[in-house]
């Protein structure tokens, strides 16, 4: 077998500190009686009210099953209400509740230390061209999932035919 530095690529480094990072958010949001998914669903219900639980599961790259159970915890602890749809009695949206606002301020202040912690020994200019380059990275990844890059159109297929 050919020896391939996973210490060094780029792939790896990604997923690895982002699997770190997650680890790390999840023991701090266990630390509240919270999940890190948990956490993640709040967030994303802030930035988009009204979200359907289907779309929800779409951003969380989750199944809807496990934004069901989520949700189900989030509006036993007050934090998240289902309301139906007006137009389509299947679909609930999901809204905040009040009682979520002290807990997205925290969220916040959380997500601040993790950023403090992991940019330690890291001057602004190099931050600015990391966030810039994993933007980038971001918008590359997502546009070949939606079908817009030949290359990854190639590799989703010899996937599809290798199972």
């Amino acid at each position: 077998m050919a020896n391939y530095p996973h210490e060094e690529d780029l792939l790896f480094l990604i997923g690895d500190t982002a699997r770190l990072v997650g680890v790390y958010a999840d023991r701090i949001a266990r630390t509240r009686g919270m999940s890190k998914a948990q956490w993640v669903l709040l967030i994303k219900l802030a930035q988009n009210p009204g979200l359907s639980q289907k779309d929800l599961a779409q951003m969380m790259a989750v199944e809807p099953i496990t934004v069901g159970r989520l949700v189900d915890r989030l509006e036993n602890s007050g934090l998240v209400e289902r309301l139906p749809d007006e137009q389509d009695r299947r679909i609930w949206r999901l809204q905040l509740l009040p009682a979520a606002e002290p807990v997205l301020a925290e969220l916040a202040e959380r997500r601040r230390e993790i950023v403090t912690l992991i940019s330690e020994g890291i001057d602004a200019a190099t931050l600015a061209t990391m966030q810039a380059g994993m933007a980038r990275v971001k918008a590359n990844i997502s546009h070949a999932l939606k079908g817009g890059d030949g290359a990854a159109q190639a590799i989703t297929n010899s996937t599809k035919a290798a199972v």
